[in-house]
């Protein structure tokens, strides 16, 4: 039960900016920290919802409204997985070696590219929130669990491009078999949830959220011989977005 305990705690650690005890990072301990990751999309998946509901009933502009859900999971997260988008885009605009564009994801200093994207990505996802209704909100808050439900089945089951580095620590230290058993346990929730709320609109999600884990798996092998904690990081912000995108476009025209 401690290491369970301490799991979740090197978890919410890692994965997020909410203060918890300090605990040793080591193999008991890690084990099964991988189980709670989508934990940490539940949190910012009810916050979204939470507040959204509560700017529907301010007198603040939708602008402003905006602004704030965009934000939160990165207030949460302290940005975490943008690291990875950024780090991703430049190693993929570099058209280099694979070799090459595995060191450019470790390289700290942000290239041209990083800036564009992200610069890009946040404008595409301030104009895909701003038309965001209450028939999608639901379903885009269990679209973080299951965003991180996949990532961490990914960590278990996709090879590592290289033997260092944070997914391949997380995945050494995980008792694979119990990781990969649980993400499906919250994929399979997910999924039901989503149809629960709405046949249509949870549909859609979780066919985004699919073709976005079949092209991370595609084009980490091609493009860097596997996945690695930056690329990881770049796929939760990429489905996230495109759930998002989907599932709030549907809502306006056939949800």
């Amino acid at each position: 039960m401690k290491n369970i305990i301490q799991s979740f705690i090197v978890a919410i650690a890692m994965y997020s900016k909410i203060p918890v005890p300090n605990v040793e990072w080591n193999k008991d301990n890690m084990k099964y920290a991988m189980c709670f990751f989508p934990f940490i999309g539940a949190i910012i998946g009810g916050a979204v919802y939470a507040v959204a509901n509560l700017l529907a009933l301010s007198e603040m502009s939708n602008v402003f409204n905006t602004c704030i859900l965009i934000l939160i999971p990165v207030i949460i997260t302290g940005g975490i997985h943008l690291d990875g988008l950024l780090d991703t885009a430049d190693a993929l605009s570099s058209f280099q070696t694979m070799e090459r564009r595995l060191e450019i994801l470790k390289d700290s200093n942000a290239g041209a590219f990083a800036i564009i994207i992200g610069i890009a990505y946040f404008i595409l996802d301030f104009g895909v929130w701003y038309e965001l209704t209450l028939k999608a909100l639901p379903i885009i808050a269990v679209g973080y669990v299951l965003s991180r439900a996949l990532s961490g089945l990914a960590v278990v089951t996709f090879k590592c491009a290289r033997n260092s580095g944070l997914a391949a620590t997380f995945s050494d230290m995980a008792h694979k078999k119990t990781v990969r058993n649980t993400m499906f346990v919250y994929i399979v929730v997910c999924i039901g949830l989503m149809l629960f709320l709405n046949p249509i609109l949870g549909g859609l999600g979780i066919l985004t959220a699919a073709i976005c884990f079949i092209w991370y798996r595609q084009m980490s092998y091609s493009k860097f011989g596997g996945i690695t904690g930056d690329l990881a990081g770049f796929f939760l912000q990429v489905c996230e977005l495109a759930i998002a995108f989907v599932v709030i476009i549907g809502s306006k025209y056939i949800g």
